[in-house]
């Protein structure tokens, strides 16, 4: 039960952060991404490659997540498991400091109760 408590809360990270890779890459003129980050149309426009190349990278965190869940080894898949949750809180604290305070609470809180999760479960 704890186990699949600890997929579910990993499974959420990844989720989230496959959608985030949606609304950079393929989704970040559209109304709703720059309303969700704050953009004005022009700004939209003119870093439209910036947001592409940055939903990769959510795209990568994502990928490492659920290859975490899938590996065949689950003592392997764990340790990827942390590895890549280490990098979304890296990167939500990293966000914070720089962008908006929020991202700590939208992406960072869920990325470390997954990790204590998959540490500790």
């Amino acid at each position: 039960m704890f186990l699949l408590i600890s997929i579910i809360f990993v499974a959420i990270v990844a989720i989230e952060h496959f959608y985030i890779m949606v609304m950079e890459m393929f989704l970040w003129t559209r109304p709703r991404t720059m309303k969700t980050f704050g953009l004005t149309p022009e700004l939209a426009e003119s870093t439209k490659s910036l947001a592409a190349n940055q939903g990769l990278y959510n795209g990568f965190l994502a990928a490492g997540l659920i290859w975490g869940l899938v590996y065949p080894d689950t003592s392997v898949g764990q340790h990827i498991q942390i590895f890549f949750l280490a990098c979304v809180i890296i990167a939500a604290l990293y966000g914070g400091v720089t962008a908006t305070r929020s991202i700590i609470i939208k992406q960072g809180l869920p990325a470390i109760i997954a990790l204590l999760l998959v540490l500790f479960l």
